[in-house]
């Protein structure tokens, strides 16, 4: 059971754009077989294999695993595989380990995602929930934790808390987006805190492994985590975006399914502010319509500036993030991290 070599179209145009991921690409998939082995460990009981194999069906963007990767690198100097190679008989070194963990964790998510929002379509492939159900694509989501936290295991505490706390932060994060759906007083800020526990916690712990790993100073890993915090705020809003005005052919995943689950991003949070009491409610009567509403919505978003204006904030926090980096010196692997971020802002573009 193998990583496909195939990858959405979106991780296509990312490792195409970013010089980074030539800088990394050795370390890239050793975490790619560091996953294969361990998806290969399932028990050979008849139809689970099959079930196991919609895991490795498609390999995503790599960004959270190349942030641990490149945070190493730049806290570290030269390569992850290099640092190894100075410990004996450490023949499985913790950068690749920690990073596989965390792409480990990230799949688990999309699949309990893709059930929540009944997605059809993920990385450019039906999803596992569409072939084989929900109650299958939770298990797997499980079974994916189950081994990450069985990976963690090895790894000294301080570490193993990261990223325990990081996964907890994330089903917050979905859990108070759930609360809120339907929610049209929903504010900016409340947004915010909600993606920044849902996706940008991760992002934000993906580089302060990296840095911790390498020795990092306290300013050094609170420096990373700036970064990655920040850079993870604006992947998402991109990403909320991209669910309204993105190509499904071209993204690679079902879209549509915020408005269709009625859960408030920033464009529409925007849009209820600036909007008129009449001009409000027409709005939320789009929201609420189970079809022929997101045509007109998007009209309205784009007539009031909406979609501009969340661009926007995603831009701000993007340049909030590369900010945080002025205080390493020049290298491959900061400039690798800041062309990460530019890829970022560039998604709706």
């Amino acid at each position: 059971m193998e990583l496909s070599t195939h990858t959405d179209m979106a991780g296509r145009a990312l490792q195409r754009g970013v010089s980074a991921f030539k800088l990394i690409d050795n370390e890239l998939k050793k975490v790619g077989e560091l996953i294969n082995e361990q998806l290969a460990l399932c028990p050979p009981i008849n139809g689970i294999g099959r079930l196991i194999g919609c895991l490795s069906t498609s390999a995503g963007k790599m960004i959270r695993p190349g942030l641990v990767l490149l945070s190493y690198r730049l806290v570290r100097g030269g390569s992850c595989e290099e640092a190894a190679q100075e410990r004996a008989g450490n023949k499985q070194y913790k950068a690749i380990r920690i990073a596989a963990i965390v792409e480990m964790v990230h799949n688990a998510a999309l699949l309990h995602d893709d059930v929540i929002d009944e997605g059809q379509k993920r990385r450019g492939l039906p999803t596992v929930n569409s072939l084989w159900g929900n109650e299958s694509a939770v298990l797997l989501g499980d079974f994916l934790l189950s081994r990450a936290f069985e990976m963690c295991a090895d790894l000294e505490p301080k570490f193993q808390r990261i990223v325990a706390a990081a996964t907890a932060r994330t089903c917050v994060g979905e859990l108070r987006q759930i609360i809120q759906r339907k929610n049209w007083q929903l504010s900016e800020s409340e947004y915010i805190d909600i993606i920044t526990e849902k996706t940008a916690a991760l992002f934000s712990s993906c580089c302060h492994l990296g840095a911790l790993l390498a020795g990092g100073s306290k300013r050094q890993v609170q420096l990373l985590n700036t970064f990655g915090l920040n850079a993870g705020i604006g992947f998402q809003i991109t990403d909320d975006l991209l669910d309204i005005i993105g190509d499904e052919n071209k993204v690679g995943k079902t879209l549509g399914s915020d408005i269709g689950k009625k859960k408030l991003t920033l464009a529409v949070i925007d849009l209820l502010k600036v909007v008129d009491e009449k001009a409000k409610s027409l709005v939320i009567s789009r929201l609420n319509a189970e079809r022929d509403g997101k045509k007109a919505l998007i009209e309205m978003l784009r007539s009031y500036g909406s979609i501009g204006y969340a661009g926007g904030r995603a831009q701000e926090f993007v340049g909030t993030a590369i900010a945080a980096l002025t205080g390493f010196k020049e290298s491959r692997a900061k400039d690798g991290l800041i062309e990460m971020a530019r890829f970022i802002e560039r998604r709706v573009v």
